[in-house]
């Protein structure tokens, strides 16, 4: 399979880019495939649900344990003005995927043929033609084909007419809160970090590269990390706990640093309306130097909004509070 090979796909990432390469990416044609299919923005908890039924299906079979997903989303393909930030870029959902249990992460462009197939050819010619899918799992929400005119009972009668077998994994809550991306995307952009890592099933991520900041936290006695941010959506400022590591781990680092993070505009030394948002973390415990490194951070909890304080001690003094209670949430 593919390790990166595209914009954005770093090495060691696996995938098959578009279904008329699987028997070269693959080396074979894929073997009695139960396919999960979806966008899998964040790679939920309810995507997580139609992975395991796909496992539970392929540990009976031998067969391949795929995840079928679609790049661009469909959203940004027909409206990319309107189209909502990605939670996760296509390396990071790849990733998850993997990690979620499927074997093989076949990524099909979507594109201006791909989206006028009907709904009966989505189903004759890619999943049971091209894949060959013994069967396919997908959410009670599943729409597919041209005008997105199939829906589950169409899926099903066609698998059932052409051997193919269709389970339907009902709705995934938490709490009482369905698990989709877009409660998610919502939790996210009001800072509830902590509602979106129980929809997730894990913190909240963001990647990005190491980049040189003014230095104020080594002058105030807390070093920070300033991050140049490659996604798309991001917490609203404030100030949270979480974690912080290295994209690429190194042997014999920590799994994680416990990470002070905080986005905002630095308001008690910027002047009013500054444009710039700085993404910063402080990772307790970590002494080194990290610039040009590629670094994940993970939001725990929210701790505070962002303020503008009246002196720089009481600036230090918040963010000592805010270490202190990092520490006791992320260690």
């Amino acid at each position: 399979m593919t390790k990166g090979g595209g914009p954005g796909i770093p090495e060691g990432v696996h995938f098959i880019r578009g279904r008329k390469r699987i028997t070269l990416d693959l080396g074979r044609a894929l073997r009695e495939p139960a396919v999960a299919i979806g966008n899998f923005d964040g790679v939920h908890l309810g995507h997580r649900a139609l992975l395991e039924e796909v496992l539970r299906i392929t540990r009976t079979s031998g067969g391949d344990a795929v995840a079928l997903t679609f790049d661009p989303h469909p959203a940004r393909f027909f409206a990319p003005s309107l189209a909502p930030p990605m939670l996760t870029p296509l390396h990071r959902r790849i990733e998850l995927l993997q990690e979620a249990g499927a074997a093989i992460v076949l990524v099909e462009p979507f594109t201006a043929e791909f989206a006028g197939l009907s709904a009966e050819d989505f189903v004759e010619k890619v999943l049971v033609k091209d894949l060959g899918a013994r069967h396919v799992v997908v959410g009670a929400d599943f729409s597919f084909g041209k005008n997105r005119r199939g829906n589950t009972t169409l899926l099903k009668s066609a698998g059932s007419r052409l051997g193919m077998g269709v389970s339907v994994v009902p709705q995934v809550t938490a709490n009482g809160l369905v698990c989709s991306s877009t409660k998610v995307r919502e939790f996210v952009l009001e800072g509830r970090v902590e509602g979106a890592s129980l929809l997730l099933g894990r913190p909240f991520e963001i990647d990005g590269k190491v980049v040189h900041g003014v230095g104020r936290g080594r002058t105030l006695g807390v070093p920070t990390i300033n991050l140049a941010h490659a996604g798309e959506i991001l917490p609203r400022p404030g100030v949270y706990a979480g974690r912080a590591r290295r994209v690429d781990r190194i042997q014999g680092e920590p799994a994680w640093f416990a990470a002070a993070i905080s986005i905002g505009t630095n308001p008690t030394f910027t002047k009013a309306g500054d444009p710039e948002l700085f993404i910063e973390a402080h990772l307790l415990d970590f002494a080194g130097d990290l610039y040009d490194v590629d670094m994940r951070l993970a939001f725990v909890a929210h701790l505070r909004d962002q303020r503008r304080y009246a002196s720089v001690d009481e600036l230090v003094a918040a963010i000592q509070s805010d270490i202190a209670r990092t520490r006791e949430s992320c260690t």
